[in-house]
C-alpha cells in the first residue's frame, strides 16, 4: 500500500507514510520475511523499493554491525525520512530498472517489498535482482494479492468507484503468486517457491489509514488525475466520509484490525 506519484510528491506524504503506515503495516512482514530468509552476521542485505527504510532498518536492528545494509528507492522525499531515522544505513536513489550499484557489488540477500507491482519494467527489475544477488545469496519478494482478498480496501475501493468511475488499484495489480514465480524463473533464479501469507493488521487509530489510502484511490484513477486539488481534496473527503461507517465495523474497542493477505516469493542466487 502506497500513494500515487502526485501524493509521494507533496512535502509532507514521506512523513505520514512513515507515521502512520510504517510500524502497523510494513514491520510486520519486514519481519517474517527474514525470519523465512535467516539472516547471518556478516550477510550484506539490499532493499529494493525501500520508501522511508523499514525493510532495511528491520535488517539493520537484527544484524547491527554485523552487516552491511543498502536501501534503493526512486523517491528523494522517502530517502530524506529514511537518512533521518536511520542515518547508519547506506541510502541511495534510483530505479530498481538500473540499480545504482558498485562495481561488482553483490548482496547476501536482497528484499523486495511491495515494490514489484510498480515497476513498469518487471523483467529489468528482476534481472538487477539476479545481478545484485551474490551466489547462494537469498532473494525474497512480496506483492499484495488481490484486494477482493481484503475486505475493508475493496469496499473502500467500492465507495470511490462510485464517485470516480473504474479504479485499476495497482497497489493489487500483481497478486497472481504463479505470475511472480514465473517472473523469477525467467530472470534465472533457481528454487523458487511462493507461499501465501494472511495476518491481522491492527491499527490504534483507523482514521489516518482510512484517509491515506482514499486519497491513493483518487489519484490512481482516470477521473482523479484530471482534477485539480481542490477537486481532488473535496472528494477524498466525500469518499471517507462515506465510508468511516464500514471502517467502524473492523473495530475491536482498541483500534481497528483487518486481515492482510501477501505472496511472498523467495529463491536462491
Amino acid at each position: 500500500m502506497t500513494l500515487p506519484s502526485y501524493a509521494m510528491n507533496q512535502a509532507t506524504f514521506s512523513e505520514m507514510y512513515e507515521r502512520w503506515l510504517v510500524d502497523p503495516l510494513f514491520r510486520p512482514w519486514a519481519e517474517m520475511t527474514f525470519e523465512e530468509l535467516e539472516l547471518s552476521p556478516g550477510d550484506r542485505v539490499l532493499d529494493i523499493a525501500c520508501g522511508t527504510g523499514i525493510v532495511a532498518r528491520v535488517a539493520k536492528e537484527r544484524l547491527g554491525d554485523a552487516g552491511y545494509i543498502v536501501g534503493i528507492d526512486i523517491s528523494s522525499d522517502m530517502l530524506a525520512v529514511a537518512r533521518a531515522v536511520a542515518p547508519r544505513i547506506d541510502w541511495r536513489e534510483g530505479n530498481a530498472s538500473a540499480l545504482p550499484l558498485r562495481d561488482g557489488e553483490q548482496f547476501d540477500i536482497v528484499v523486495c517489498q511491495q515494490g514489484m507491482q510498480f515497476f513498469p519494467d518487471k523483467h529489468a527489475a528482476t534481472a538487477q535482482m539476479r545481478r545484485a544477488l551474490a551466489k547462494g545469496g537469498r532473494l525474497a519478494v512480496a506483492t499484495w494479492r488481490s484486494d477482493d482478498e481484503i475486505p475493508f480496501v475493496r469496499e473502500l475501493r467500492h465507495v470511490a468507484e462510485r464517485h470516480l468511475g473504474a479504479i485499476a488499484d495497482q497497489r493489487y495489480s500483481f497478486g497472481d503468486a504463479a505470475a511472480l514465480e514465473a517472473l523469477l524463473r525467467d530472470a534465472g533464479f533457481p528454487g523458487v517457491r511462493s507461499r501465501a501469507i494472511s495476518r491481522t493488521i491492527r491499527f490504534k487509530d483507523g482514521a489516518p489509514f482510512l484517509r491515506l489510502n482514499t486519497m491513493a484511490l483518487v489519484g490512481m484513477s482516470a477521473a482523479g488525475k484530471d482534477m485539480g486539488d481542490q477537486e481532488r481534496k473535496r472528494v477524498v473527503e466525500e469518499v471517507v466520509s462515506e465510508s468511516a461507517p464500514a471502517l467502524q465495523r473492523y473495530s475491536d474497542g482498541s483500534g481497528i484490525a483487518f486481515e492482510l493477505s501477501t505472496n511472498l516469493a523467495t529463491a536462491r542466487g
